[in-house]
């Protein structure tokens, strides 16, 4: 088999910065501190990969071929595997060297790509692939990933690739989703889908597409949980309230008087809105607080992430100084339905960890109405 790897090296860089995207802002981002994100996450995923390939699971011994560039768009986050060398990465890169190297990709015949970034990232290579019938494994590295061709973490992807490189997974057709950006920019979240892809079917490793789920019908319940929270801040004067990203919580936070960020991270403390923050202005605000705080966050509709997607911001230093506890998952029951478990990707293994001893997390659906949901073990 042969495998081809393509890595955005920009993808993800303002995620933690509050930036929604880093498409022509990656330099600024860099400037700012911003730390590769997509690379050390391809790094990760091939650490796994090549565990898997040396384990007794590898009932064949199958021995894939590499084929990528040199350079932050393959190589050099390929930790100690071998790989054919097909070009070089430039000193800078844009989406028509992503096209270049796919191009060479598909002359290569490579049999499945696995890549690491974002949904800007998944577009550019569905673009250059045409017609090209190609499996995409995605690995998280972007700020925002809608589409179905993710795994859920880097070693998900990981687990992916070997199972359809061992011959224990089949395709199927999956959606490339992305804001609408000029939409965005006026102030809505509207998703979009702008294509179709091939992926292996893995159910529990594979994200699935974004999916709204939001109707007109459940005013009543937003209005129900917005009076939920507006009792728990009555009940303690002093409570830090973090508003996650997302449609649900701002309809919240309007009901509430409380003008919140479509896809950023707001605190909310005596009355006074600090509106979104990077997560150098998070720490600071959470490090000077000593009473109670809490998050909250609500999952996005079809993959069912908590943490990891779109609120980068959030990073493991944030989620530490909040506290494990202190998470409260809002969501409306059309929401919840099919649900059956929440997703965390903080980026960082121990963490994810703790939270998946937890093994539950408390989802509120309704006026003081809550229920319990697993957290996912992959």
């Amino acid at each position: 088999m042969r495998v081809g790897i393509v890595v955005n090296p920009d993808a993800g860089l303002g995620g933690r910065l509050g930036f929604k995207g880093s498409d022509g802002r990656a330099a600024e981002a860099r400037e700012a501190g911003a730390q590769d994100r997509a690379g050390p996450r391809m790094t990760q995923c091939i650490v796994k990969f090549d565990e898997l390939l040396k384990s007794s699971l590898n009932r064949a011994n199958i021995k894939p071929e590499i084929y990528t560039w040199e350079g932050r768009m393959g190589g050099d986050w390929l930790a100690t595997l071998n790989y054919h060398i097909i070009g070089k990465t430039p000193n800078s890169t844009n989406a028509l060297n992503t096209n270049d190297l796919v191009q060479q990709l598909i002359d290569n015949e490579v049999d499945v790509i696995l890549y690491a970034g974002g949904d800007g990232t998944t577009r550019d290579i569905v673009n250059a692939l045409g017609d090209k019938k190609i499996p995409l494994i995605g690995v998280p590295g972007g700020v925002k990933m809608h589409s179905g061709c993710f795994a859920t973490t880097p070693n998900a992807a990981a687990e992916v690739l070997f199972s359809f490189a061992i011959g224990d997974l089949m395709s199927s057709i999956t959606e490339v989703m992305d804001l609408d950006e000029e939409i965005y920019l006026a102030g809505e979240w509207k998703v979009r889908m702008y294509g179709e892809a091939l992926t292996p079917a893995s159910p529990r490793f594979m994200q699935g597409s974004k999916q709204q789920v939001e109707r007109a019908s459940e005013e009543e319940i937003i209005e129900g949980l917005a009076t939920h929270i507006a009792d728990l801040i009555e009940a303690d004067s002093n409570l830090m309230v973090v508003w996650g990203s997302g449609g649900t919580l701002r309809m919240i936070g309007d009901l509430l008087n409380q003008k919140l960020t479509l896809l950023g991270i707001d605190i909310q403390h005596n009355d006074k809105i600090y509106a979104d923050l990077n997560e150098q202005q998070l720490i600071e605000i959470l490090q000077q607080h000593t009473g109670n705080k809490i998050l909250l966050l609500s999952p996005m509709g079809g993959q069912g992430f908590l943490i990891g997607r779109g609120n980068l911001q959030l990073s493991p230093t944030v989620l530490r100084l909040i506290g494990i506890s202190s998470v409260l998952g809002v969501a409306t029951p059309a929401k919840l339905t099919g649900l059956s478990n929440v997703r965390i990707d903080t980026g960082d293994s121990d963490l994810d960890q703790e939270f998946r001893e937890r093994k539950f997390v408390k989802m509120l659906q309704g006026y003081r109405t809550t229920r319990v949901i697993r957290v996912s073990e992959a």
